[in-house]
């Protein structure tokens, strides 16, 4: 379990993240949307330790992340742009990065590297992979350590559909086995076929955390993109009216 409580993040004057208080579970898929500056990639990089938020808790299990470090072992991150060094074939990425976690994890998970049949390219320098090729390989490692926890960041941007189906399977199969997954994608169709619950954020703030089932019960909509772009019309028509009224009440 995922827990944050009142989670804040500012750069200056813009508030990320405004006392941020969810709870994500095992053998949930949460589709993580909002619009941009809603803080969804802040909200990732506090997960992942590359942000440390100005206050509030985030805690896996009880124990916190902010706490101990060691606790991100069990969390795997798919980039949305997988960036590793130019002179290593993709062999040997694989190789140094199971020296590097040797005797910290009893299970690796390889389904994925057969599946995409990584063995073919692992005489490849970094440097000649396509964009589609870095996924799978990003995909791959994130999965790798058999983590708790898996932050998949625009998992599907540039695979090819063979591939798109294979990794949205993977994510299917992960679920089943009561994994936790936090996803974000601007291919909403996606996540419709994965996500089990949806987070909204805007302006650091959840505005609500549901079953994907009940956003369409309650909608009439089976479509997740046109759910999420009713919700963005709805929140601007709100803050527009919002600033035109503190406008009518500051007006001589």
């Amino acid at each position: 379990m995922l827990d944050a409580k009142n989670l804040s993040k500012s750069y200056g004057r813009l508030r990320a993240l405004d006392a941020l208080t969810v709870t994500l579970r095992q053998g949930q898929a949460v589709a993580l949307i909002g619009p941009n500056g809603a803080g969804k990639t802040t909200f990732i990089k506090c997960v992942l330790g590359l942000v440390r938020p100005d206050a509030g808790e985030l805690t896996l299990d009880g124990a916190s992340l902010l706490g101990d470090p060691a606790l991100r072992r069990r969390i795997g991150y798919m980039p949305q742009i997988g960036r590793f060094p130019d002179h290593l074939r993709v062999g040997q990425l694989f190789e140094l990065m199971r020296e590097i976690r040797r005797g910290t994890h009893d299970r690796t998970d390889e389904d994925l590297i057969k599946s995409f049949q990584i063995d073919r390219i692992a005489h490849q320098t970094a440097r000649t992979l396509s964009g589609g090729t870095r996924q799978k390989v990003s995909a791959c490692l994130a999965f790798l350590f058999d983590p708790d926890v898996l932050v998949l960041d625009e998992p599907t941007a540039g695979l090819d559909p063979v591939s798109v189906e294979i990794l949205k399977e993977k994510v299917r199969a992960e679920i089943a086995r009561g994994k936790l997954i936090l996803l974000t994608s601007h291919i909403l169709s996606d996540l419709d076929e994965i996500a089990t619950d949806v987070l909204y954020l805007i302006d650091g703030k959840a505005q609500f955390y549901r079953p994907i089932g009940e956003l369409k019960s309650a909608s009439g909509e089976t479509r997740l993109g046109r759910i999420v772009a009713e919700l963005m019309r709805a929140s601007a028509n709100a803050a527009r009216a919002t600033e035109t009224g503190s406008q009518e009440e500051t007006a001589p």
